[in-house]
């Protein structure tokens, strides 16, 4: 989140609003002076003491506009703190303007009669247009950032369509599954086909969602299970999957194919080399506005592996990041022998 003053962040907006304002001053100065008759020295000095230091404190009421977000505030609420802001940029404005104008001329006795009440009520006219203008910046600029995330999803997605059974379906996977149905059509016939129909049903799912759609957490366990099923054919009992799933989180939503790099690497690392059985814990609870899933696995520490992330797993970050703008929705805990990713997925 930028919380730049726009005219920092866009210097050309500072210099058009610095323009505007010069010209503003000037036609109020030439008003004063051939309208109104009032001497051009005392003219500049009620212009820069009223309009020209309005435009410089009205500045600040950009922080007032990117703290108090209509969306995030009760109506009331939300009155009242620019109310209350306001009281106090007017309270501020007719202060120095005053103290200005006494440096080069006395006010008149009937100063507080006369020009108070006009000046109190042009410094509320003008916050409001100050808010106006500042909510305009804001939601725009909200908006172009909206359309070029979006258009970087679009790129993303086509990406992937392009290697859609590379970055969704693991080669080896699919080559060691072709030939394990191969072997077993002369050992078991009946498991083979059952082999041919789970993995013609993952690559099914792989191809029917695009990248950047979302199905529930139950739809994307249903298509884990078959995965986990056809490798527990090449490993056996070494491969025990274990599902400690809460009931609510079976309608959740989230990202097609995220979960399946996961049991991926936790095979490949934790299950190709392993001797003895190798748990695989899948656990998924609500916790507010989030779906906590955690998939944890054990490994043999001894057997070489890569360090740090893999692709798959540099992947799911990514897509995280342009989905939910929060790559930090992954974390990953290399415990020496344990390997843990926790994935936080929002529901709103």
């Amino acid at each position: 989140m930028d919380f730049r003053h726009p005219f920092i962040s866009k210097p050309k907006l500072a210099i058009f609003y610095a323009v505007f304002w010069l010209v503003i001053s000037i036609a109020n100065v030439f008003l004063q002076w051939l309208g109104y008759n009032i001497p051009p020295d005392k003219a500049v000095v009620n212009v820069i003491s009223s309009v020209s230091l309005f435009a410089i404190i009205g500045t600040a009421i950009w922080f007032v506009v990117r703290f108090s977000k209509f969306e995030n505030n009760a109506y009331g609420r939300f009155i009242t703190w620019h109310l209350i802001a306001a009281s106090v940029i007017v309270i501020l404005w007719l202060y120095i303007g005053v103290v200005i104008t006494k440096m080069f001329y006395p006010l008149p006795d009937d100063w507080n009669d006369t020009e108070l009440p006009a000046r109190i009520f042009g410094g509320y006219m003008l916050y409001v247009i100050y808010v106006v203008f500042f909510y305009a910046i804001t939601y725009y600029q909200n908006f172009k950032d909206k359309v070029s995330k979006e258009s970087e999803l679009k790129a993303l997605v086509k990406e992937a369509e392009l290697h859609a059974l590379k970055s969704q379906i693991n080669p080896h996977f699919l080559f060691n599954s072709l030939n394990s149905i191969s072997s077993l059509t002369m050992s078991d016939p009946q498991k083979a086909q059952e082999m041919v129909i789970n993995l013609s049903s993952i690559m099914r799912y792989s191809l029917k969602y695009g990248q950047n759609e979302v199905v529930t957490f139950g739809t994307e366990i249903e298509n884990i299970k078959l995965y986990l099923h056809i490798e527990k054919v090449r490993f056996g009992s070494k491969l025990n999957p274990v599902f400690n799933i809460e009931d609510d989180c079976l309608k959740g939503k989230i990202p097609n194919m995220i979960l399946q790099p996961i049991f991926e690497n936790a095979i490949k690392y934790g299950v190709y080399e392993a001797t003895e059985p190798v748990d695989i814990i899948t656990t998924c609870r609500t916790i507010d506005d989030f779906l906590e899933i955690t998939i944890y696995n054990t490994y043999d520490p001894e057997v070489l592996h890569k360090k740090g992330e893999g692709i798959g797993l540099r992947n799911i970050r990514d897509r995280l990041q342009i989905i939910y703008n929060n790559p930090g929705l992954i974390n990953v805990k290399d415990l020496n022998n344990t390997f843990t990713v926790t994935l936080m997925i929002p529901q709103k």
